[in-house]
């Protein structure tokens, strides 16, 4: 009899009955599955965080971090344990309790910010870790089921490693482009919960018929249920925020826009004109000094949120055109339904990174510049840099002004180096405050918080800004010439290359509000 020469097949323990729960395609819809699924709890913890933690660098690289480990434990432990237990059994479970945990997450996040913010970190980083985890480990537990041969191991292994890359692609995708526009961040982790859920069952009823399936899907529909009562709940979440309007309990007409926790804007629906927040009054005070009264400007506000000040200059200074990089477009529609934003007042808002709406000024078309952009408490840091103030300049006319509002605290060595990175740029700065933030009084007076830089190419009567500051009772001094540069001190100016805003603002500033 003759001998067959090669590889030889698999037993029939090895071959039929590793291959009967899972074909090719299949595998490769629960390794794109899983692998997309990863991205989408990754993305949406970012935004789910942000109102309790801040939208800041520290922030992203946290969630990246605990997501990558997850990608790695579950890789790992999702190999060994394929090795030693029946794989057919291990991918149901792996889809049901990811799909239950990530059904749960908002309910629990929420909760656990409202009533024990110690624990939020542990909380949240296992929200990530475990569904993580589990879902990484479905493409080592269907490889091995896919493997019948040594002969086939770099087909399989190349085969289903792209898929999942493929997936963890479609996954970024799909929520960053899609579903974040169109869903709340809870609906997108309920439905999420469901599918996997869903693929659970399917899985189960494939090897070892429904057991465990009615009960993971009560778990979601409990989800479903907490998150509706869960605190901390949005008025509307748009593409970057969790936003609240808040009323003003002494004032009919005034209203807070909350955006992640942090009050960004008090408007007055009724009047434009008054201004509660002082470094708004700030703001308004240097623009009064700085050119006569009533007079129209051109402006453009890098930053938008309730448009305080551009209703303000509508009102004050009639026939001003004021335009806004806003990036956040569904901000404009809560102007709109809920602070009383009309049509008229010559305010144009445009959806766009305030970086790319400078350079498609023209030189010399504003008279004015107001620099109000923040992504948590912190100014993106594109905006700060030598490069991006080189480009203010240049929308700005001869006489124009740039002024910015800026929030430090510690050391305030960022308010250092961005004033040194105006310096760097501007012919005259000077900076308004607090007296013991800039400088002007007792260090211990005073713990930071918001601070407005001046800059232009001409001089700035500071003298009748100091008096427009007095009159609406500011507290609030301004800091130039000598005095300034012995704050500033040897900060170095930002760049495009350099420009380590997160790290210069002291942690203690992510639980501070504007």
């Amino acid at each position: 009899m003759a001998r067959v020469t090669g590889s030889s097949p698999p037993s029939a323990a090895e071959g039929p009955s590793r291959t009967r729960g899972v074909g090719p395609r299949a595998a490769a819809v629960l390794v794109f599955g899983s692998s997309a699924a990863v991205l989408v709890v990754e993305i949406v913890a970012l935004r789910l965080l942000a109102p309790y933690l801040g939208l800041t660098l520290e922030t992203s690289t946290l969630v990246i971090g605990i997501a990558l480990t997850a990608i790695a434990l579950g890789s790992w432990l999702g190999g060994r344990i394929a090795d030693q237990v029946d794989p057919r059994r291990l991918i149901g479970p792996a889809l049901g309790v990811s799909g239950a945990v990530v059904a749960l997450t908002p309910a629990v996040l929420r909760t656990t910010a409202e009533w024990a913010p110690p624990l939020l970190l542990l909380i949240a980083s296992l929200t990530i870790l475990v569904p993580g985890a589990l879902l990484s480990a479905v493409t080592p537990i269907v490889t091995k089921l896919r493997l019948t041969s040594l002969a086939e191991t770099g087909t399989v292994v190349g085969r289903l490693s792209g898929v999942g890359t493929v997936g963890a692609i479609a996954g970024t995708v799909l929520t960053g482009f899609v579903l974040v526009s169109r869903l709340p961040v809870s609906g997108i982790l309920l439905g999420l919960g469901t599918l996997l859920v869903v693929g659970s069952a399917l899985a189960e009823w494939r090897t070892r018929g429904w057991s465990g399936a009615p009960a993971l899907t009560l778990v979601v529909v409990a989800g479903g249920l907490a998150t509706a009562v869960a605190p901390g709940g949005c008025d509307a979440e748009t593409k970057y925020h969790c936003a609240r309007i808040v009323a003003d309990p002494h004032r009919d007409s005034g209203r807070t826009l909350v955006l992640d926790g942090l009050r960004h804007s008090y408007v007055d629906t009724d009047d434009p004109t008054f201004l509660k927040f002082t470094y708004v009054r700030a703001i308004a005070s240097v623009v009064d000094a700085a050119f006569p009264e009533g007079e129209p400007l051109a402006a453009h506000h890098l930053g938008g949120g309730g448009l305080t000040f551009p209703r303000y200059l509508a009102a004050t200074r009639p026939g001003t055109r004021s335009l806004v990089s806003e990036i956040d477009g569904d901000i404009v529609r809560i102007n709109r339904d809920r602070l009383g934003l009309g049509p008229e007042g010559g305010i144009e808002v445009r959806a766009e990174d305030g970086r790319l709406g400078l350079r498609r000024l023209d030189a010399g078309s504003r008279d004015l510049v107001v620099g109000d952009a923040f992504g948590g408490v912190s100014v993106p840091w594109h905006l700060t840099t030598a490069e991006a103030i080189s480009d203010i300049r240049r929308v700005l006319t001869e006489d124009g002004l740039y002024v910015a509002n800026l929030i430090d605290h510690g050391e305030l060595a960022f308010a250092r180096a961005e004033v040194a990175t105006l310096g760097a740029v501007f012919e005259h700065v000077a900076l308004v405050g607090d007296p013991a933030d800039i400088g002007l009084g007792p260090a211990s007076a005073s713990e930071g918080g918001n601070m407005v830089a001046i800059a232009s190419d001409r001089p700035v009567d500071l003298r009748a800004a100091q008096e427009a500051l007095d009159a609406r009772r500011t507290g609030w001094k301004i800091a130039t010439g000598d005095d300034l540069a012995s704050w500033t001190g040897g900060a170095r100016p930002l760049t495009d290359d350099h420009a380590p805003v997160d790290q210069l603002l002291q942690p203690s500033a992510s639980q501070s509000s504007r």
